[in-house]
Order: C-alpha cells, then structure tokens, then sequence
C-alpha cells in the first residue's frame, strides 16, 4: 500500500476509491459507502485485510463529513459532491471503523509498525463524529 500521510485518501487504495464513488451514479453513491462498511463488517472474527479496511475508513469520513463537527474531505477525495447521506449508515461505519481498529486488523498491525498513534488518533476522530461523541 502506497502511503504518504494519516488522512482517509492519503493511501493510494483511498485515493482509488475516490474514483469509484465519482463514477456512481449520484443515487448510487450511498450504496458504494454501505458496501465498504459491510465488507469490513461481515469479516468480524476473520483477519480484516488492510484494503477492505482503508475503504471503510476513507467512507467514514465522507460520511463523517456530512455530520455535526464532521471536516470536509479535501484532498484525493472524490472530486464530485455527495449527495445527502442516511443516518442509518452511521451504526454501520462505526461497526467498520471498530473493526479497522482491532486486533484482527491488518492496518492496525502495519501501522503499529510505524508511529501509528497519530492515524489512530485520525481514525478514532472519525468514530466520534459518527457516534456522536
């Protein structure tokens, strides 16, 4: 994984998918966030891999954008707006986000490898704001 910085789209898989979501029709842009976060979701009790996890989390914060105390994705995010998105995807990205941070998670344990304290400040940053804490 090509990484250069903590960010949601600061990795090239993030930054790829922000193609993906571009490339949905805009009613369908939703659909891609739920398909990320359940992907991570129905690996719980498997090893999460590190790709599945940083689409999740470049997910969540798109749709954390769109929340109270949420910050605008800005760089290698998708280029085109989102439409508003359902309140009922936030339990789902949070779930995603849990397991992006567990012990099962291989972007965990490669971030571990490095000072990864910063990311996972990013990423529990990103749990509040869809928890609503």
């Amino acid at each position: 994984m090509g990484t250069w910085d903590i960010g949601p789209f600061d990795n090239d898989t993030a930054a790829d998918f922000s193609y993906r979501v571009d490339e949905a029709p805009e009613e369908q842009r939703a659909e891609v966030l739920r398909t990320a976060f359940r992907e991570v979701v129905e690996t719980s009790g498997d090893y999460l891999d590190s790709d599945l996890a940083v689409i999740a989390i470049a997910s969540a914060a798109l749709l954390a954008a769109q929340c109270p105390g949420g910050t605008p994705v800005t760089s290698y995010g998708p280029k085109k707006p989102l439409p508003p998105l359902p309140e009922d995807l936030r339990p789902l990205a949070v779930a995603a986000l849990d397991l992006a941070l567990g012990k099962d998670s291989e972007l965990l344990e490669l971030w571990e490898e490095s000072d990864g304290e910063a990311w996972k400040a990013s990423v529990l940053e990103l749990r509040g704001v869809l928890a609503g804490s």
